[in-house]
């Protein structure tokens, strides 16, 4: 990371630079080794105080104080991913969500409040895709009341490390006492080779709506209420996978062995809820799914996938992995304090 001109350390920002990406180098420390410095990459979130706040493609917050800085640049954006579709962060942030739809929505200026009786966070928390139409703090107090009124816990879904996320936000978020509890990666990938893949899909049987059978294997809910049913089966074309389990004792079905879901929209598919019996696991059943579904979604013209993995999800983070899944940008759901 080179940040001289002529063997002197530069710093080339001003508080006008809020907002661009930016590389910076502290000093840490010294001693009899000479001085120590740390070097960070990330958006300039705030300068205030005496201090840089800068946020990482992760989401961490990382502070710099003034007194510390020895050189600092503005930087280029990330260079674009060599594998998987080109996607602006905009238009995956709307494909995600009507993938998962809440029960109840409302507009807060260009911001979206969505609520589904507490099932999952992404259906009950704030969506800021753009500005609320008033100042911010006027607006956190419109999200707290809402929540509050339906007895939930106040969430906004911001994002990071791709170009036009949320840094700043996150940082305002963080700022007043917003913490973030679940930090999630987008990750997308060519949906072909997913359909091309030498997978045993014969066990694999594909479904319109969610049944009894499905939800048995399905772990995100206890006894499924309506708000949960109406979240699964929302999305512009929707499918379920199945590969059933042993039977009951009286014959019946019991459960599953692996499910999946699938919601294709436009050029995208995206996979959801894919679980797999412990019992089954490295048996080829997720990739059987996951196969299965995307040959139907290729059938229905998507020729993108996308999905999203919790990223202290290192089982199913190795997987997509191996499916070419690549990383597009993450997601945190900041909790109101």
């Amino acid at each position: 990371m080179e940040f001289t001109a002529g063997g002197r350390f530069e710093v080339r920002l001003t508080r006008a630079d809020v907002g661009k990406r930016v590389s910076v180098r502290q000093l840490t420390g010294s001693g009899a080794g000479g001085e120590k410095f740390t070097d960070t990459v990330g958006v300039l979130t705030s300068w205030d105080g005496g201090v840089l706040l800068i946020t990482r493609r992760t989401g961490e917050s990382v502070r710099v104080p003034e007194a510390a800085l020895v050189a600092g640049k503005v930087v280029p954006a990330a260079p674009a991913r060599r594998r998987g579709p080109s996607a602006s962060f905009e238009e995956l942030a709307g494909v995600c969500a009507r993938s998962w739809q809440p029960v109840e929505s409302e507009p807060l200026g260009e911001w979206r409040l969505r609520a589904a009786s507490g099932f999952t966070r992404r259906a009950n928390s704030v969506l800021p895709l753009g500005d609320p139409g008033m100042e911010l703090d006027e607006a956190l107090t419109r999200v707290r009341r809402w929540y509050e009124e339906r007895g939930l816990p106040p969430y906004v879904q911001a994002a990071t490390g791709a170009e036009g996320t949320q840094e700043r936000l996150c940082a305002e978020l963080e700022r007043r006492g917003w913490r973030p509890e679940v930090t999630a990666e987008v990750r997308i990938a060519a949906l072909a080779p997913l359909g091309d893949r030498d997978a045993d899909v014969s066990r694999v049987a594909l479904g319109r709506g969610v049944d009894e059978t499905w939800l048995r294997r399905y772990q995100r809910s206890g006894v499924p209420g309506p708000h949960v049913l109406h979240v699964l089966n929302s999305g512009p074309s929707v499918w379920f996978a199945t590969v059933p389990g042993e039977p009951g004792e009286d014959g019946e079905p019991g459960v599953p062995a692996a499910i999946g879901r699938c919601v294709v929209d436009g050029r995208w598919a995206g996979f959801m809820a894919v679980e797999v019996d412990p019992a089954c696991r490295r048996q080829g059943l997720a990739t059987a799914v996951m196969t299965a579904l995307a040959r139907r979604a290729l059938e229905e013209g998507a020729s993108a996938a996308w999905l999203q993995v919790e990223s202290d999800n290192e089982g199913a983070r190795a997987l997509y992995d191996a499916m070419g899944f690549a990383l597009h940008h993450r997601y945190h759901h900041f909790r109101s304090p």
